[in-house]
């Protein structure tokens, strides 16, 4: 991973052995050659060779990948998991009739999905191909229906005599099939991953956004979007001491699961020391790992010792096999015949809760080690169990890491729909037997299958996953996780790809999870080691690297290719010894061993790179532990580096146009894994490849990086100088303010009704480039130059020329001072447009079928809670219409004159911009209405710079007020030189002092991280434009013509407006509603509420002695109240109404303690204290108040 020499000395042994053995000097290209190539070339390749990669893997293929894969294989994955379904009969003797009973079998055979599809509402219409465009509209599900072949067999049961000799047993049961059913029904919709194989827009030349590049779903109309699941490895063992000495054989089957244990034996007096011995877990049980091993066909104790191959005299050792034995002996005498052993572990297993039904024997072929079919096969591998078990205890293996990302696999859409998927399809079938059972009854008929089989089941519960987030949990069966399923946000493009590229590891807790925060080591060139969120999910959620490839599963065999490669096979036999032979497993399953692994992993690579082998298949050689692993599951990310022994074949692609593909095809380019990546020497650029650096003779690399770049997130490699900033600021910008830009969302907003959207009037890119952005753009530039123009999309703001000044005190603390006459020509200013909604019953399908009591309709009704005047006579608002705080903008009435019309709440207001009326899949007929509100930045906005130097708008200064140059340029923005030292942002600066170059026709325009120009080579651009060399200029104050005797530094700088504006912060009121019970003023900004004075705000007051205003403020103004209080009783006076000598009725307080009206004084008290007296009072318990006249 590294390129010093410091590194190989710091790998490892395992690394250590590699490179050594490897003889790299032979195998490796002379360097001479490189230089022939010349620098230039062999930087141009890398930029060419990362933009065809962008070309061919985008940055959200992970997604769009592991979609299809499931619709390709994983979804009949799931329904041939379930095999034949049967149905026994109810045995109800009170509905059986003469006859057997009648039992059935259901077989789910082939799935088969259509493209989206949508009906039109009436019955002459034909279904209509549904787009993106239009589940977007009309809050639909973007969903494919499922299709699959099912086999229903009705039969009776009859049981008859068998020849015992011939056969072996006594009885034979005989099917009598009564009814066979064969057809294609409806199982359910599954919701479709836009741009996916079976997404509409694959079939068009251009989709509705040319910014969208799919990756997400469409359920009722909102876009989810799948957050990458990091879950451990199951292909491997693992290794551990948290709870003692382990070491599991995992699996996704709880069945298939076993434990070998170093566990305190008692009883033992005569082993003297160590009093550990080992015993295995396996199905519920525990068992002494001899009595295994023998029941597995071993033959003898030094046939175990030998399996194990554990070369150590360690005392310590030695006492766990004896103290092992000893415990097999007690437990299971003459355990050392085959039967004795097998029938011992019968024996437990059939104490057991749950015993399988199986014999011992089909029990171990199909649960212990069930990809291992010899039995001693698999006492081989349980002796390869305990050799790393002993291995790791006395200190010559490392335990597993379970940060590691070797021993993690990223779950993505298959393997999370897989599992969701069979959730649903088991819950649809469990419910189609109980209701099948019922007419399996002799006096009932049978009817077709999809009276069963409710297809609403699967549908329903895939989109109400998909709406709470609430996922099924990968181990516990009736749990489920939130945080696999997120909305996309949709504020910038950068916000979208970064959500699409986000993954998450689950905890239990997010207090405490060790070291699961920290970056390791493994995620070098993987996930990006800056970018993720502040708070508590600080470490867990986290960003793909720009070329981190997740991988798929390799479905085709590899076995016959390892053995063509010098694999031998594994012998079927517990005696014969490995002899010093490497161990050879495949996807974390013994499959060989081979002579020399460095010959058999050097033959695979060069398959590998002669496309003999998928680019995707990852091969690691442990030199220490004699080990190949070779991985082609689904799930590790990968990541492209360049084969520096075939550079040299980069003459033959010059000058002419390939794909990337091709550069896998011939090997210069090849995909790493997490742990091969320790195989390698990996330099950190071409630079380092030649042999003219410092003098010092060049190292021996195997590989190079494309950029040094790619090592970070989308969001943190497009920051220019990043590597300059302090990283805290770098986060700031990549996590929270390029997501928070104002930019151009979408090229699609007139189709496209959001909630809440902004867009930016004049976007521009900056004048700045960096490698990620040039490679994920468009070759060809607007004005016929022979260039590249970058990605624009990616950066949401405009260039402003920013002084580093102090303006008359208004940008302390980070405030901003901006020209008011670049405002009114445009800078910032942005569209703010929000949408509302209301829907009502579709009265075609009410009438058909119950007619509601007092249904609701759009419709303009004179309405007592805000004003129509906007309008039409249907209840929606013309379009350009103005509408204001109060008004209504959408009419709703009920029959019976009800108003249940949309207000616009407190500080809302806009221009109406379209009104859109449709229907949805729910037989609801819904509207649409966007206002659009036009917004220059004002005082309180929020804006922020690309090194994370945010700031609020300070102050709006006339243009002839603020400084200018000799040349009469006026900065648009002037920033408090205090942000700058202890921010330690110095980036910021180099990135004015490179844009000022830039903007006068300097050719020096790279601020890639990593490999940005030097101080020197800036300064000079900048000299010669004729500039001073550090950027500082002379300026003249505005206000009064003289010349300011110090120098300014001014450049271009590109600025972000973000989403926080103060028009949607500003909080006022004078009197307003307030809360029914306690009359207090109510909490909700936009429900006109109040302000909360809290504690420390009281404490404010009260330091600064103003207790009027406190008393006002916490009083006068919140829920000032009245009562009156008897000073006789001290009790609470009522008002009631009472009568008097004379017949007459009066009102007035009374005391019912004392019965009397005298010595009644009225006091002043919060209504809270009030109420509580009161609720108090019906718990039974009175309050007393002493009175005191002031």
């Amino acid at each position: 991973m590294g390129a010093s020499s410091d590194y190989m000395e710091e790998v490892g042994p395992s690394s250590k052995g590699e490179v050594d053995d490897m003889d790299m000097d032979e195998d490796l290209m002379d360097t001479t050659n490189l230089n022939e190539l010349g620098k230039e070339t062999l930087q141009s390749f890398c930029k060419k060779a990362a933009s065809l990669f962008f070309d061919e893997y985008g940055l959200i293929s992970h997604q769009i990948n592991s979609y299809n894969a499931f619709i390709n294989s994983g979804i009949q994955r799931v329904f041939d998991s379930f095999g034949e379904v049967a149905v026994e009969p109810g045995y109800d003797t009170s509905k059986q009739k003469d006859g057997e009973w009648r039992r059935a079998s259901v077989r789910l055979g082939k799935v088969t999905l259509d493209r989206p599809s949508f009906w039109g509402g009436t019955s002459s219409d034909a279904e209509h191909n549904m787009f993106p465009r239009h589940a977007r509209l009309q809050n639909m599900t973007y969903s494919a229906r499922m299709k699959i072949h099912v086999n229903v067999q009705v039969y009776t049961q009859t049981v008859g005599r068998s020849d015992k000799f011939k056969t072996g047993i006594d009885k034979v049961v005989q099917k009598n099939v009564v009814h066979t059913e064969n057809r294609e029904i409806i199982i359910g919709r599954m919701p479709v991953m836009v741009r996916s194989y079976l997404c509409w827009l694959t079939t068009v030349e251009k989709g509705d956004c040319d910014f969208d590049q799919g990756g997400y779903f469409l359920i009722k109309g909102a876009e989810k979007v799948f957050i990458a699941q990091e879950q451990i490895c199951m292909k491997r063992l693992w290794i551990s001491n948290s709870q003692g000495w382990t070491v599991s054989y995992k699996s996704e089957v709880k069945r298939n699961r076993l434990i070998v244990r170093l566990v305190e034996l008692s009883k033992l007096e005569y082993i003297k020391g160590e009093k550990k011995g080992l015993c295995v877990y396996f199905l519920s049980i525990e068992i002494p790992i001899w009595i295994l091993f023998f029941a597995l066909g071993v033959r003898s104790d030094k046939e175990v010792i030998d399996l194990i191959d554990y070369a150590s005299n360690d005392a310590s050792i030695v006492n766990i096999f004896f103290a092992s034995i000893h415990d097999a002996d007690e437990k299971c005498e003459h355990f050392r015949r085959e039967d004795k052993a097998l029938d011992f572990v019968d024996k437990m297993l059939r104490k057991t809760r749950f015993p399988p039904k199986e014999s011992i024997e089909d029990t171990i072929s199909a649960y212990l080690f069930p990809r291992l079919n010899s039995r001693r096969h698999k006492a081989r591998f349980l002796g390869y169990m305990v050799k790393c078990l002993l291995e790791a205890y006395t200190g010559h293996r490392k335990c597993d890491n379970r940060d590691s990302f070797r021993n993690k696999r990223f779950e993505l859409a298959s393997e999370l729909l897989e599992r969701e998927l069979k959730v649903h399809v088991s819950h649809a079938l469990r419910r189609m037997t109980k209701a099948l059972q019922r007419d399996l009854y002799g006096d009932r008929d049978v009817h077709p299958i999809e009276h069963y089989l409710d297809a609403s089941i699967v549908t329903n519960g895939l989109t109400r996953a998909f709406s709470t987030g609430a996922w099924c949990h990968p181990f516990k069966w009736m749990e489920r996780v939130s945080g696999v399923v997120g909305n996309l946000g949709r504020a910038n493009p950068l916000q979208t790809m970064i959500d699409l590229r986000k993954t998450r590891q689950q905890v239990l807790y997010t207090g405490k999870v060790g070291d699961a925060r920290y970056p390791h080591p493994s995620h070098w060139g993987r996930v990006c080691f800056l970018s993720t969120p502040d708070g508590e999910n600080c470490g867990l959620v986290k960003n793909l690297a720009v070329t981190g490839v997740v991988s798929t599963n390799i479905s085709e065999s590899l076995v016959d290719e390892l053995f063509d490669s010098g694999m031998e096979k594994l012998v079927d036999d517990t005696y014969t010894k490995l002899d010093g032979k490497h161990k050879v497993f495949l996807n974390g399953e013994w499959v060989g061993v081979c002579e020399d692994s460095c010959l058999f992993v050097g033959e695979l690579r060069s398959m590998r790179r002669r496309r003999q082998l998928p680019y995707q298949v990852e091969i690691k050689r442990d030199e220490q532990q004699r080990e190949v692993r070779i991985f082609s599951d689904a799930g590790r990310i990968l990541r492209p580096l360049i084969v520096v022994e075939n550079l040299d074949k980069i003459k033959a692609f010059k000058g002419g146009n390939y794909i990337f593909t091709s550069l896998l095809d011939k090997g210069i380019i090849e995909f790493i894994g997490t742990e091969e990546e320790e195989d390698c020497c990996t330099a950190w650029g071409i630079r380092f490849l030649l042999d003219d650096i410092a003098g010092k003779q060049p190292m021996k690399y195997t590989h190079c990086e494309l950029d040094m770049s790619f090592l970070l997130g989308l969001s943190c490699g497009i920051i220019p100088f990043a590597n300059h900033d302090h990283a805290r600021r770098v986060l700031y910008q990549a996590q929270k303010h390029s997501q928070q830009a104002i930019g151009f969302s979408t090229t699609n907003p007139n189709i496209r009704v959001d909630t809440l959207s902004h867009q930016l009037h004049y976007p521009q890119r900056p004048l700045f480039r960096t490698m990620i952005s040039d490679c994920l753009g468009k070759p060809g530039y607007p004005f016929g130059h022979n260039a590249v123009l970058p990605k624009p999309e990616l950066f949401n703001g405009q260039n402003a020329i920013v002084a580093v000044n102090v303006h008359l005190g208004y940008n302390q603390e980070d405030s901003l001072v901006m020209n008011r006459a670049s405002l009114e020509r445009g800078m910032f200013r942005s569209e703010h447009i929000r949408s509302y909604k209301a829907e009502v019953d579709n009265k075609e399908l009410t009438d058909k079928r119950r007619k509601s009591e007092d249904s609701i309709t759009f419709g303009k009704t004179q309405s007592k809670i805000g004003r129509v005047d906007s309008l039409d006579d249907d209840g929606f608002p013309f379009i350009g219409a103005n509408m204001q705080s109060g008004d209504i903008v959408i009419g709703k009435c009920a029959e019976s004159g009800a108003d249940h019309s949309v207000k616009l709440k407190h500080t809302e207001r806009g221009m109406v911009q379209k009104v859109v009326l449709s229907s949805n899949d729910e037989g609801k007929n819904f509207a649409v209405v966007s206002l659009r509100q036009v917004r220059s930045p004002c005082l309180g906005d929020k804006f922020s710079s690309m090194h994370g130097q945010k700031g609020v708008l300070g102050f709006l200064e006339s243009q002839e007020n603020f400084p200018f140059t000799i040349q009469g340029v006026v900065p648009d923005i002037v920033i408090n030189p205090h942000a700058f030292p202890s921010r330690q942002t110095p980036g910021q600066l180099l990135e004015a002092a490179l844009g000022k170059g830039i903007a006068c026709g300097g050719s020096k325009r790279y601020a890639t991280p990593f490999s940005t120009l030097s101080v020197d080579d800036i300064i000079d651009q900048l000299h010669r434009a004729e500039f001073s060399r550090w950027g500082n200029e002379r300026v003249y104050n505005g206000r009064t013509g003289e010349m300011v005797r110090s120098l300014i530094f001014m450049g271009p700088t590109f600025y972000q407006r973000l989403i926080h504006m103060a028009e949607d912060k500003v909080k006022f009121r004078n009197t307003g509603p307030v809360h029914p019970l306690t009359r207090q003023p109510v909490a909700d900004r936009k429900r006109f509420g109040g302000i909360k004075f809290g504690e420390m705000e009281r404490d404010c007051l009260i330091a600064h002695g103003a207790s009027a205003n406190l008393h006002e403020r916490l009083f006068t103004l919140s829920d000032s109240s009245e009562m009156h209080i008897c000073q006789k009783c001290k009790n609470v006076a009522n008002v009631i109404q009472r009568a008097v000598p004379g017949g007459r009725k009066i009102r007035g307080p009374y005391c019912r303690v004392c019965e009397s009206v005298d010595d009644l004084i009225k006091v002043s008290v919060p209504y809270g204290a009030k109420l509580l007296c009161q609720e108090l009072f019906s718990m039974g318990i009175s309050l007393k108040f002493d009175t005191k006249v002031s």
